[in-house]
């Protein structure tokens, strides 16, 4: 069984940054791709980015590309968020998911993960 806890969420200005952790248990958590993806209200839960656990991939939605960075820290069992430059409408529920196959392709498709976290609120105020 895979546990994955967010943290790191809060209320920032427009501008500001927030950085992201997702914790996991589970020894082969290091082994797969990690995505992490975000449901603002009244919206589809869709991608942000995702790390393929050898490092050599990512890929990040084009929103969020040159302010996002996604890494890893296999020995701790983490991956995290770095948000750039935040905007409004960065603002909703970010959760990281680990992919359902050990694959070296970023999956963007929430089928693409089996195992979830509970979410962790950002806020960015104009």
């Amino acid at each position: 069984q895979v546990r994955l806890i967010e943290s790191g969420g809060g209320l920032v200005q427009a501008g500001g940054s927030l950085r992201l952790s997702c914790a996991a248990s589970g020894r082969t958590f290091r082994r797969y791709t990690t995505g992490w993806f975000r449901q603002a209200p009244g919206k589809d839960r869709g991608f942000v980015a995702g790390i393929t656990w050898s490092l050599d991939s990512t890929y990040y939605a084009d929103s969020v590309k040159g302010r996002f960075a996604i890494s890893r820290d296999n020995a701790k069992n983490t991956v995290y968020l770095q948000m750039n430059s935040l905007k409004p409408e960065d603002t909703a529920v970010y959760f990281c998911a680990r992919d359902r196959k050990l694959t070296e392709v970023v999956g963007r498709g929430e089928d693409d993960y089996d195992y979830w976290g509970q979410g962790t609120q950002v806020t960015v105020s104009a």
